[in-house]
């Protein structure tokens, strides 16, 4: 049974609705389903013409021409089988109903026309459901009717020397085939009185000069085989098993050397002395503006590009003529029919291997090129425009549309909100190894303090050797950039940490308490890298951001992955869900692209991260000094995405 039927236009003026269950025929009771579909429709993820919401499943189909929107929704526990029909039978009556008075009059149409279309609807409803009915069953093969019951008895009977014949003469038509000749081949795992019998056939065909040859090889070969066995080993002499740890000679085996689960200071100033090195270098700009996050920029040519109009290959012949190569270009640049999907195939293909090159996943890809290619289906073409201008310029609003956020994460005013609430804003970084989570964790850290926040690091990757004594080298050169003195004595950064080996969701939940104590505004709680197959890492990742349950959520990820973009993505809020005890659990709040200034313009990870997470970029990190941050950019990320 379906809950409801809406026809709406893109604009998101409902003209018709059916709600199940009821005998009405209002076009305002389809307005509440209509904001569902803003997420498939607005982000550009119209591959795919079914969308869940909560307990209901909603399929649609779109008209270009007219631009409206044929709507279906019903319970996803259901399996209605004559959904399609249905919604492309409505499609096709609700369009020859009401053509004219679109064509005639345009949006006031729309405005001032009454759809009188409830009569028609359960028409189609009923045939719709009768044609499901009339379809049997598929019934299961009798006996009789399968190929076992073809075969006799006789056929199914092997005697033990008819099998291995059947694999001589098979391999000797493969052979004659192959090389022309005919040779005989003995199966590999026959038994012995067959072994036996094969090699007096073929001694009788070869001549006593060959037997004899061939006897001394064998003869040779076990005589090797026994020398080896004879040189072989003995298990006493074997190496214990089992692995010892290596002492290296200028090294320190002492394991309390590494402890620091005695140190009373945790960051303090003094335990972090500054530390005298060239500013200039670590801040990189010297023109910058000071707490100013500046947009992603991205130097594009002026020069306007000519476009090609793409010819059937099949019409050459025409363009030879000159009054008929004239008229096809003509033919081919005013719009004067709408598009379809053989039109668009070949620019679409040309576009997927475009994006899968500028490292775009090819799954995003293929998705992107089809949504692109059903928003433009059936749309008419402007006066003296191509198809593949058309097509570019649709797909460039896409890729802008994806990447501007559903919610921008705007991290100075959710800190001033915690000020407000006299509690530190928490933030915990994530991801793979080796992707920048520590260098890029400094770089925020710099900007917050250029901004007035004080913030206090939580150094809870307790596994990667050196991982505290990188953040405590970041911490005194923050402190030598950003002294007390120059904060009213206040330091503003610190480090919280307690060694290795240590849990790091209790470490993550004392920083926070000594943080609220001491009166710091942010806590930065860097994690531990680990791959997202691992099943033990990531139940830890879940239980530190179960227990502290952080104001934001950040994914660190590099621009220099391709695929594996929406592996790690999908994977990491899939392990965040199932091995989270909440009924909601917390997933991935805001994505740090890494490493983007070693790109160049192959800008397509940014494309395949917010595509599948729908999650915004919030930082973007461009070089080594703490300054190479940046806010995304999308009609920058989209014009190198572009680019030839």
């Amino acid at each position: 049974m379906l809950d409801f039927f809406t026809i709406f236009s893109k604009g998101g003026l409902v003209l018709w609705c059916f709600q199940g269950g009821s005998d009405r025929d209002e076009g305002m009771m389809g307005a509440a389903g209509t904001p569902i579909l803003t997420a498939p429709l607005l982000q550009e993820r119209g591959g795919n013409n079914s969308f869940t919401h909560e307990a209901l499943t909603l399929k649609y189909k779109l008209d270009n021409q007219f631009e409206l929107v044929f709507v279906v929704g019903f319970q996803k526990i259901l399996t209605l089988t004559y959904v399609d029909k249905l919604i492309d039978d409505v499609h096709k009556e609700f369009r020859d109903k009401y053509r004219n008075e679109f064509q005639q009059k345009g949006a006031l149409g729309l405005l001032n026309g009454t759809f009188d279309f409830k009569d028609d609807f359960m028409r189609l409803l009923r045939d719709a459901e009768e044609s499901s009915k009339v379809r049997a069953p598929t019934v299961m093969k009798t006996f009789e009717q399968s190929l076992k019951s073809q075969k006799t008895v006789k056929c199914m009977i092997e005697t033990r020397g008819e099998k291995p014949k059947e694999k001589v003469k098979n391999k000797k038509n493969k052979g004659s085939k192959k090389d022309g000749t005919e040779a005989v081949a003995a199966p590999s795992k026959a038994s012995a009185g067959d072994k036996q019998l094969s090699a007096a056939g073929e001694k009788e065909e070869l001549t006593k000069d060959e037997i004899l040859q061939k006897n001394r090889e064998e003869f040779f070969r076990r005589h090797m085989k026994a020398g080896e066995k004879s040189r072989s080993p003995k298990p006493d002499a074997q190496k214990e098993k089992g692995k010892k740890p290596r002492v290296w000679d200028l090294g320190n085996s002492n394991a309390k050397v590494l402890d620091y689960s005695n140190s009373a200071t945790n960051g303090s100033a003094e335990a972090c002395p500054v530390e005298e090195f060239d500013p200039d270098m670590a801040l990189g700009d010297k023109n910058r503006e000071p707490g100013r996050l500046y947009d992603l920029e991205y130097e594009s040519d002026d020069e306007a590009e000519e476009e090609k109009v793409v010819q059937n290959p099949s019409k050459a012949s025409v363009k030879k003529g000159g009054l008929g190569g004239m008229f096809g270009m003509l033919k081919g640049l005013v719009g004067s029919k709408s598009l379809t999907r053989e039109d668009m195939d070949p620019v679409l293909e040309k576009m997927k291997d475009h994006l899968i090159a500028k490292n775009v996943a090819a799954e995003i890809a293929v998705q992107l090129c089809e949504s692109v290619a059903k928003k433009l289906e059936g749309k008419v073409m402007g006066t003296f425009t191509t198809v593949t201008s058309t097509v570019k310029q649709a797909l460039q609003e896409a890729l802008v549309q994806i990447l501007q956020p559903q919610r921008r994460v705007d991290v100075l005013r959710d800190v001033m909100d915690a000020q407000r609430h006299r509690r530190p804003y928490v933030v915990t970084f994530c991801g793979v190894n080796g992707v920048g989570k520590s260098t890029n964790l400094a770089k925020i850290s710099f900007w917050l303090i250029e901004n007035g926040f004080s913030v206090l690091i939580a150094a809870c990757d307790t596994f990667r050797a050196g991982a505290v004594e990188q953040l405590r080298t970041h911490t005194r050169r923050l402190n030598a950039l950003h002294p007390p003195e120059s904060h009213g004595g206040r330091t503003m950064v610190q480090l919280y940490e307690k060694g290795y080996g240590k849990d790091a969701a209790g470490i993550a939940m004392e920083a926070i308490s000594y943080a609220r104590n001491q009166g710091f505004d942010v806590v930065l709680v860097d994690t531990a890298g680990r791959m997202q197959d691992n099943a033990p890492l990531m139940t830890a990742l879940a239980k530190l951001i179960a227990v502290n349950a952080p104001d934001l959520v950040l994914f660190v990820g590099e621009a220099l992955v391709g695929n594996e973009a929406v592996d790690q993505l999908v994977k990491f809020n899939k392990a965040l869900a199932d091995h989270s005890m909440a009924q909601t659990p917390r997933l991935i709040d805001g994505i740090v692209l890494t490493k983007f200034d070693t790109i160049d313009d192959k800008v397509g990870a940014a494309i395949s991260m917010t595509y599948i997470t729908s999650k915004p970029i919030v930082f973007v990190g461009t070089g080594q000094t703490y300054c190479d941050l940046r806010s995304l950019n999308a009609k920058a990320v989209v014009a190198a995405l572009m680019k030839a």
